[in-house]
């Protein structure tokens, strides 16, 4: 009998349907972690533009300067800049026409400026369904490769008059790799998800609040142009 209980030599020595849970707990972990440092980098981006951008807004700069700045932008605007630089764009398209109230020009430029919002929010949050998904569905993944592989070991002590741990000891333990397998996928996406879910709800209320704040100054500027 094999006694050899190295992690390795309990993949290998698994029942095919086992070892193949095993792969699918692999690649959804290869994919977890993947997700996990490509979301990292980017919402870390995000909100590095978004304070940047913030803090020159809010510097009292011009707002025409601004807005060729945020076009100038290499891979173009993204966080709070190119909400801003969404309304603004349609302010000043629509200051260029006659007839326009004041009212409807500002309400057009808070619309397009929730449109290019919702862009952003949708960019942060891609893939994190994903990472939920992984870290709900990885457990129960790895208990279904257990249950087979305990279902296997059982299976062949049928023709044995005495079985001893000795023997039932070995297909066990290759069974059980399977959960801690499906752990090892499900807690590093679900702590990511959290985490990350956490971060994009943060930017989005900074969002809201600059939407808000950017649509008052528009309205005053409608205000006096009116006049």
């Amino acid at each position: 009998m094999n006694t050899d209980m190295s992690i390795l030599s309990l993949v290998l020595e698994a029942s095919l349907l086992v070892q193949l849970v095993m792969a699918i707990l692999v690649i959804a972990s290869l994919m977890s972690w993947t997700i996990i440092f490509t979301k990292r980098s980017l919402i870390r981006k995000t909100k590095a533009a978004s304070d940047d951008f913030e803090s020159n807004f809010w510097s009292g700069g011009d707002l025409n300067t601004l807005y060729r700045d945020a076009g100038r932008r290499k891979g173009g605007s993204v966080g709070m800049a190119s909400i801003f630089e969404a309304g603004f764009r349609e302010f000043t398209r629509l200051s260029a026409q006659s007839g326009i109230a004041a009212d409807k020009l500002v309400e057009e430029c808070r619309r397009a400026m929730r449109v290019a919002q919702m862009r952003e929010v949708d960019r942060l949050e891609q893939s994190l369904a994903t990472l939920a998904t992984i870290g709900s569905t990885s457990p129960y993944v790895g208990l279904f490769g257990t249950v087979i592989g305990i279902m296997n070991s059982f299976r062949g002590l049928a023709g044995v008059q005495s079985a001893t741990i000795a023997m039932v000891a070995p297909g066990i333990s290759e069974a059980l790799v399977a959960t801690a397998m499906g752990l090892f996928a499900a807690i590093p996406a679900v702590v990511a998800y959290n985490r990350y879910a956490d971060k994009v709800v943060r930017l989005e209320i900074r969002y809201d609040g600059f939407t808000e704040e950017f649509t008052s100054i528009l309205q005053r500027h409608a205000n006096r142009k009116g006049t």
